[in-house]
């Protein structure tokens, strides 16, 4: 037995013993944030002035920054356009491994191309990038760590999404993009990877322009998002000089998220399909994006009466200032979620998931193909750790 049970067993209880508590606490908290939301929801210069003021005190701060409309704005889907060429794009990703026999990589991007009303098939595209040798390593002579083939796989997403918006783009017809998680990328700003990380997002800063520079309406969709943007803008409203001094500590409404302010099954700031107003990232990453490209936010419940859904949607500058695009990609997400019931979801990501997804049976295959080939043309190849070959032993399943 690798878990002592009668320890967590006893954690359990005291955890148990403090639930009506911590009930009463996150209610009180609750009640507070609504009154907040309430209290600022037109006061939008003073908002943004509490954002510049805790900037000043912490330039890594990290809230909803709000533009023109209210906090408690509510806005219903716009009618589906008639024409319009839809392309989402996900991906999955292969790292290397030290305690495989074979050193090697890769990155899978499926994608989805559908044209409204067009009575066609949608089409689908696979590209399967396999890194060896010298792909494996950073300029610096790293390895590529998992978040280095992240961001790599994100790029080419992005690139996929380029490449088809510029193949089935026509005149006058809208071209919608969008795929899984943030627009944000995610990586070593700092640290030895840090020259890799630069090279990859100013690759993929030059993708984004692309897109923009075409007019393509591109997006990220998060499904369940954690970051509680909004909340920690209203946590502002109240915070004294004294507080500002020391931010990361101050969270007098730790626990209420997000999801629960739009979303609360009760008495949900959002109906069904309808998006909230649009914010501005307040981050240290706006050093980065900046202009048309500069990072924005609104949250749509994507759920049906009853089951609030709150998903976060990231759009760019460009998309954000164009009340038109902004509608168009509005009611292609509320009817792509549609199309999955009771667990909405845009259809087409969950196709191109589908797509990209790489299997451990398709894993193993490549490693075997690899090792093979290597043999086959005499090239050094190696066995796997010993650690690895305990693990593989028949019958064991621990992690």
């Amino acid at each position: 037995m690798a878990i002592d049970f009668q320890q967590v067993y006893q954690k359990i209880k005291e955890i148990g013993a403090t639930v009506q508590q911590r009930k009463k606490t996150l209610e009180e908290r609750r009640t507070h944030a609504r009154l907040l939301l309430n209290l600022h929801a037109d006061n939008l210069d003073e908002l943004r002035w509490k954002v510049e003021s805790a900037k000043a005190a912490d330039p890594n701060i990290r809230c909803a920054l709000p533009l023109n409309e209210r906090l408690d704005f509510h806005a219903p889907p716009p009618a589906l356009p008639l024409n319009a060429t839809l392309i989402a794009a996900d991906g999955s990703q292969i790292n290397p491994d030290r305690h495989g026999a074979v050193q090697f990589g890769l990155i899978n991007v499926g994608a989805i191309v559908l044209r409204l009303n067009s009575g066609e098939a949608p089409k689908i595209f696979t590209n399967s990038q396999l890194l060896f040798d010298d792909e494996l390593f950073t300029s610096s002579g790293n390895l590529l760590s998992d978040g280095m083939v992240a961001l790599r796989r994100d790029l080419q997403e992005r690139s996929k999404l380029y490449d088809l918006a510029k193949e089935f783009g026509e005149d006058n017809t809208p071209v919608i993009t969008f795929t899984d998680g943030p627009i944000e990328l995610w990586g070593a700003k700092d640290g030895e990877d840090a020259s890799a990380f630069e090279e990859g997002l100013n690759n993929y800063l030059s993708v984004l322009s692309q897109l923009q520079e075409r007019g393509v309406t591109t997006a990220g969709y998060v499904d369940k998002p954690a970051a509680d943007l909004v909340i920690r803008l209203l946590e502002l409203t109240e915070a004294t000089p004294e507080d500002l001094q020391k931010l990361r500590e101050y969270h007098p409404l730790r626990g209420v998220s997000d999801r629960w302010l739009f979303g609360e099954k009760k008495n949900p700031l959002l109906k069904p399909g309808e998006r909230s107003a649009v914010f501005a990232f307040q981050s240290k990453s706006e050093k980065y994006y900046k202009g048309v490209l500069a990072l924005h936010f609104f949250y749509l419940n994507a759920g049906t009466e009853g089951r609030p859904w709150p998903v976060r949607v990231e759009i760019p500058q460009w998309v954000a200032a164009d009340p038109e695009k902004l509608g168009l990609l509005h009611a292609v997400l509320v009817s792509q979620c549609r199309m999955m019931g009771e667990k909405p979801y845009p259809y087409l990501l969950h196709r191109s998931h589908e797509i990209a997804v790489v299997s451990h049976e398709e894993r193993q295959q490549v490693e075997q193909m690899l090792d093979l080939e290597l043999r086959r043309n005499g090239g050094e190849t190696d066995e796997g750790s010993n650690k690895q070959s305990a693990k593989d032993l028949p019958g064991k399943t621990k992690y």
